[in-house]
Order: C-alpha cells, then sequence, then structure tokens
C-alpha cells in the first residue's frame, strides 16, 4: 500500500531538517569555541528541535562556551573533564536532573602533548601516549556508559575522528594512534549498545581550523593538499560535518552503526 499524503509530508519535513529531533535531547561534549566541529552539530542539532546540554572544562572555557549555549537557547552547562570520573558522574547527574534523560551524544574530546605531535613518534613519551590514549579514546568508553544509563529509549552516540587514524599524517603522530583506538572503540561500542538501540558512529572530518588543529605544525600546507586533491576541490567546514551529525543522530540514519562516515570532500578516496 503506498504511503498516504500525510504520511509522505512528515517525511520531506524530516529530510528538510525541520523538527528532526523536536523533542529529542543530547549531551555535547567538547565545544571550545565557535570554530569548533563540536559547535557546528550542535547548531544543527539545535535548529532541528533539540534541547541541549554542553560541557566545559576550567573558567577559560566556560566564558568561551556559555554564549554559545545561549544561542542554542541552552540553559544546561555542566564542568567535565574526562579524566576525573568523579566530575563525568556529577555531569552526567545534572544533565539527567535537568533533561531528564539522552536522545544522544556527541563525543568531541582529544587531547596530545604538542611535544609529542612534533618529531619521530617513536620518541612518545610513555606519559604523553597514556594520557593521549586516556582523552581522546578511553573518554568515549567511559561517556558512552555513563550516557547508556540515560537513553532508556534507544538514542545515538556520534564521536569525531580523523583519517589519520588510518593513514600516515605528518606531525598527527600519537593522536593517530589515539583516533585508531576511537575507531576501534566505536566499533565494538555498536555491538554492545546495539540490543538498546543504541547506535554509535564516527565523523572522519577532513582538516579544519579548529582550537584542537591548531597544535599541529604544517597546517596550513594539509589545508591546500587536501583541497587541491579532493575530488570536489574544496576543504570541508563545521557546517558540512554538522550536516552529516545531524543525519546520524537523528532517525534518518536509524538503520546505521559502528560506522565511520567521512565527510573530507572525497579526500580519503584518493591515491596521488
Amino acid at each position: 500500500m503506498a504511503d498516504g499524503p500525510s504520511e509522505a509530508t512528515d517525511v520531506m519535513t524530516e529530510i528538510e531538517g525541520a523538527g528532526l529531533l523536536a523533542g529529542k535531547k543530547g549531551l555535547v561534549v567538547g565545544v571550545a569555541n565557535d570554530r569548533s566541529i563540536a559547535w557546528g552539530i550542535a547548531q544543527r542539532a539545535a535548529a532541528a528541535g533539540a534541547k541541549l546540554a554542553f560541557t566545559y572544562q576550567g573558567e577559560l572555557l566556560e566564558r568561551r562556551v556559555r554564549p554559545l549555549a545561549e544561542k542554542a537557547q541552552s540553559d544546561v552547562l555542566v564542568p567535565m573533564d574526562v579524566t576525573d570520573e568523579a566530575q563525568v558522574d556529577a555531569a552526567f547527574g545534572q544533565v539527567e536532573r535537568d533533561l531528564g534523560g539522552l536522545d544522544f551524544l556527541v563525543h568531541s574530546v582529544a587531547w596530545a602533548d604538542r611535544a609529542d605531535l612534533a618529531g619521530r613518534t617513536v620518541d612518545t613519551s610513555r606519559g604523553g601516549f597514556l594520557k593521549a590514549l586516556e582523552i581522546s579514546a578511553y573518554s568515549l568508553l567511559l561517556l558512552a556508559r555513563k550516557g547508556e544509563a540515560l537513553m532508556t529509549n534507544g538514542g545515538s552516540i556520534v564521536a569525531l575522528t580523523y583519517y589519520g587514524s588510518v593513514k600516515v599524517v605528518p606531525n598527527y603522530n600519537v593522536m593517530g594512534i589515539a583516533k585508531a583506538a576511537l575507531e576501534a572503540a566505536v566499533r565494538y561500542l555498536a555491538i554492545d549498545l546495539g540490543p538498546k538501540n543504541i547506535r554509535v558512529n564516527a565523523l572522519s572530518a577532513g582538516p579544519i581550523k579548529t582550537l584542537a588543529a591548531s597544535g599541529i605544525s604544517g597546517m596550513r600546507t594539509m589545508l591546500a593538499d587536501a583541497a587541491e586533491r579532493a575530488p570536489l576541490k574544496r576543504n570541508v567546514d563545521i557546517d558540512d560535518v554538522g550536516a552529516a551529525g545531524l543525519y546520524l543522530l537523528s532517525s534518518l540514519s536509524k538503520g546505521v552503526t559502528g560506522e565511520i562516515h567521512y565527510v573530507d570532500a572525497g579526500f580519503n578516496v584518493t591515491a596521488m
């Protein structure tokens, strides 16, 4: 039997994005400023009707994130250091009290010592390696575990990664190893959380001038090379990634989990 007119209208409304996340509640972890990829996703989610909560780490980032949360019409802003599980517990407790539950979670957390992003990967310090893996990869397991308890009606978890996880990128070093671990975690979490209808995916964005990317030397060359080699002959921006994020957070991707979705103007398909 063919779909009726009203059903077709509902589908078109969803495809246009208006109200796609109406009534949904989400936690966005890792916005640093208005150039953050996580902010690109948050803007799209808010425009689609989601009620959002944001995290920040430290007073400096609070001053940057608070006006963005207000712009997204959110009054839920909680401190969170992913290396402090007590603070993570407190943050999720506050989110539960303020939002009543979660439908999605955006994980945009990564860190490596600047010294370990220069020179040879083989010279990475033990402490730098362990901290990079803890913050950039283990934090996804931690936040997924805490988020699972609040996603009583299923949900979506989206992490952010980069092509340096599968190919060698100059000056990416230990972060490439951490992102490889993150991508493996996405697949294992998809298996763990699938029975509860919680989907787990990652967006692999092309190079973008973000605060996190500022620690990588040669960024200007990386951007120029990506734009030259990409099939679309351009770089991507946070709105490109935000649109893909909206897809993965919404019911449009209800049959998708365990995937690494590239948003890089096609750069990853090229060889030379």
